[in-house]
């Protein structure tokens, strides 16, 4: 084992290598071998992403950001999931490209980058899909060079007073902007296939917080004065919810009004930023969330039951 610096929390612990050893696990509260609360098909990303078959997305459980709001409490706070083997991971996701996924979705996959680097050894026939919060370590992305086609991050905060206070990542806005320069870098500008299909590129998203269309502004004049046209996508979401422990922030504990909405969504036609998407207020349902109750983890020959983990 060696000292963990692969996120910008740098803990420095000796993660264990499994969840049956002791050590230290840091922030994301989570060993080296992956820990997953779902694999299977999955259509609430953006069209390019879910297409007309889905994606296939991996629930990786932990989280080294730690969002108060996560709408992915029960497996990025509480832990819940089961560990897999690189193998298994592998195996998985054969699965799902079996099962017809436009791509493989590795969800939250941040503190894994090692073990998911080991996994995309072999090329996939599909794009692999790099789903994060956009917290990132530019070193940890460069393992992933050549082997993850599309990018997709978060860019929450552009003010760390927020980022601070609901993520405890005061330099939240340096990091990730840092980090989407390097995806770009890696995967160049956007590309499209004849059926509106992401097959390479950076997607970055932005969810609009109740009270915060300051933050959601600043967000859209990086995007624009960064990217020029043809280069990223941008996908202004509106779908929070109150989730985890926003009931304890009177601030994040509604749904977004629709004049906030109106407001941001205004602004970015303001910049000028037309590749993309943008999200209905209507999306604000808890029922977006999936069901985290280990679908397509365990293998045929494995039983469900005593075995499962939840490191609540």
């Amino acid at each position: 084992m060696a000292a963990c610096y692969d996120c910008p929390r740098r803990c420095g612990v000796n993660r264990p290598v499994s969840c049956e050893q002791e050590g230290e696990t840091g922030v994301c509260a989570m060993p080296l071998t992956p820990v997953i609360a779902r694999a299977a098909l999955h259509f609430g990303e953006e069209p390019c992403i879910s297409g007309f078959g889905g994606s296939g997305a991996v629930f990786f459980s932990g989280c080294s950001l730690r969002c108060v709001f996560c709408q992915n409490y029960a497996i990025s706070a509480e832990n819940f999931g089961r560990p897999v083997s690189v193998e298994r991971l592998r195996q998985i996701y054969g699965e799902l490209i079996a099962q017809g996924a436009h791509n493989i979705n590795l969800v939250n996959p941040t503190h894994f980058v090692r073990a998911v680097a080991q996994s995309l050894k072999k090329p996939l026939p599909v794009p692999v899909v790099y789903n994060c919060g956009g917290y990132e370590s530019v070193e940890s992305l460069r393992l992933l060079e050549g082997k993850v086609q599309i990018y997709l991050p978060d860019l929450k905060y552009a003010d760390n007073r927020l980022a601070a206070r609901y993520s405890g990542a005061p330099d939240y806005f340096e990091r990730a902007c840092a980090a989407i320069l390097e995806m770009v870098r890696q995967t160049g500008p956007y590309q499209l296939d004849e059926d509106g299909l992401l097959r390479r590129g950076v997607l970055i998203r932005h969810l609009i917080l109740p009270g915060e269309t300051g933050n959601s502004k600043r967000v859209i004049d990086w995007i624009a004065d960064t990217f020029s046209p043809g280069m990223v996508l941008f996908s202004l979401m509106s779908q929070y919810v109150p989730c985890g422990r926003a009931v304890d922030f009177p601030g994040l504990n509604r749904t977004l009004y629709q004049k906030e909405y109106d407001e941001v969504e205004g602004y970015l036609f303001s910049q000028g930023i037309e590749d993309g998407f943008l999200q209905e207020l209507s999306s604000a349902q808890s029922s977006y969330i999936p069901a985290f109750d280990l679908t397509g983890v365990l293998a045929k020959e494995e039983k469900a039951a005593p075995e499962d983990r939840d490191r609540q």
